[in-house]
């Protein structure tokens, strides 16, 4: 019986020609899993990643996100947001389970939440996204051992899943807006989620 190796959601593979290995790039919503030897690369401003990995088998993913803006304040307690973050956390664990991790050896790196989209005026998107993947993963007993989170800069980041080995690039001079725009659709793209009903959220 053959074994699948990697699940994807519409991403964007390539021959990483700098590391001289296979990469998958992630744009906001996207999460890749892989049990190869493999770099997953993405670029994050006010969203969060998770890099998870099982430290035994060197299965591991990313995923890329952020948490909808609450309407108003009750929709913000009825847990919407919450989740919708939730459901992008527990793809990406998931499927590193389907794929042979173990969840007691599972540890965490997260890295993004920087405060670089304007027009938040009521609360910093960035830091409720940090709040968020803390507490998550504090809630499922799985470690953090690294992170790099909040600033003013967005990051790039590369993540070996079979090491846990992890990159990361501030982008202090960025020359267009292409982060921004990705976040600014993806951020309208999920803001119309509604309360109840089924969750088809990536």
């Amino acid at each position: 019986m053959s074994k699948s190796y990697e699940e994807v959601l519409a991403p964007t593979l390539y021959f990483d020609k700098s590391f001289d290995i296979d990469a998958a790039k992630l744009l906001p919503g996207e999460y890749y899993v892989t049990g190869k030897n493999m770099l997953l690369v993405t670029v994050l401003g006010s969203c969060v990643a998770a890099c998870i990995r099982d430290r035994k088998t060197g299965v591991g993913g990313m995923n890329h996100f952020m948490l909808p803006e609450a309407a108003d304040e009750a929709t913000a307690m009825a847990g919407l947001s919450t989740r919708y973050g939730t459901y992008a956390m527990e793809m990406l664990i998931n499927q590193i389970m389907k794929m042979g991790g173990s969840r007691a050896s599972l540890e965490a790196k997260v890295f993004g939440g920087g405060n670089v989209l304007k027009g938040f005026t009521v609360v910093n998107i960035g830091q409720k996204n940090v709040d968020f993947v803390r507490s998550f993963l504090n809630l499922e007993r799985i470690p953090i051992v690294g992170e790099d989170l909040l600033d003013i800069y967005p990051r790039k980041v590369y993540f070996f899943p079979q090491t846990g080995r992890v990159l990361i690039k501030k982008l202090k001079a960025v020359h267009n807006n292409t982060i921004v725009d990705r976040e600014k659709d993806y951020r309208t793209r999920i803001k119309d989620v509604k309360q109840g009903g089924d969750i088809e959220l990536f």
